[in-house]
């Protein structure tokens, strides 16, 4: 999770020159946030996460050399520390589940309004989950992998989890649930460990295929 206290490193990239520029003068004029490189193709992205280490990368589903979900595998491949926000034109439920099916931070698209686009990039930074209605319908219609695996949990595990899936970050959900943030990261590690898990991202996957409620940030675009 980024720091609060610091500016947002954030990489931009798509092949259209001017969906570049329109966003780095968006986020430029943003205190918390540094745009600290662009690219238009997958291999100078992927070159430039290592040199630059970022926050976060905002890249667009179709570029050349290689595409997003090619760049998203490998980046996922390699352990790189950096928060992924697919930008796409189109809602292509196929590309998008394959995205969410590979731990893809946040979708914005590029019809949303600029700052709805910003308000993800932030949000995703802080460590939550963005996901618009497109991905979720894709991602309801994907068959689930296993059984009752969330009869697995106790109530309060359920609770912690469902508040996590709505992109909640641990404070947050200490407050919600009149916890210490203690307690929040001791239910969080018996729910990884009973769902078998390793991250945030994996469990909401499970609590959307499994028919947990599907309430998700921004889920009603």
């Amino acid at each position: 999770m980024t720091d609060l206290n610091r500016s947002i490193r954030v990489v931009l990239a798509d092949d259209h020159e001017l969906v570049l520029e329109g966003l780095r003068g968006l986020l430029e004029r943003e205190s918390d946030m540094t745009v600290v490189a662009t690219a238009t193709d997958g291999e100078s992205l992927l070159a430039i996460i290592e040199r630059e280490r970022p926050d976060v990368v905002v890249m667009d589903l179709a570029m050349p050399t290689r595409d997003g979900l090619s760049c998203l595998r490998e980046i996922r491949r390699r352990g790189m520390p950096v928060k992924v926000v697919i930008l796409t034109a189109f809602g292509d439920g196929g590309a998008l589940q394959s995205a969410w099916e590979m731990q893809a931070d946040g979708f914005a698209l590029k019809t949303d309004p600029p700052r709805q686009t910003i308000a993800t990039i932030r949000n995703v930074a802080h460590g939550q989950i963005v996901f618009p209605r497109v991905v979720r319908q894709s991602a309801d219609a994907t068959p689930a992998q296993g059984h009752n695996l969330l009869s697995r949990l106790t109530q309060r595990e359920r609770d912690v989890l469902r508040l996590l899936a709505e992109g909640m970050p641990n404070a947050q959900i200490a407050e919600r649930l009149v916890v210490q943030e203690s307690t929040v990261k001791y239910h969080l590690q018996n729910i990884f460990q009973k769902l078998g898990v390793t991250n945030r991202t994996e469990a909401a996957q499970v609590y959307y295929r499994e028919g947990g409620e599907r309430s998700i940030l921004n889920a009603e675009r």
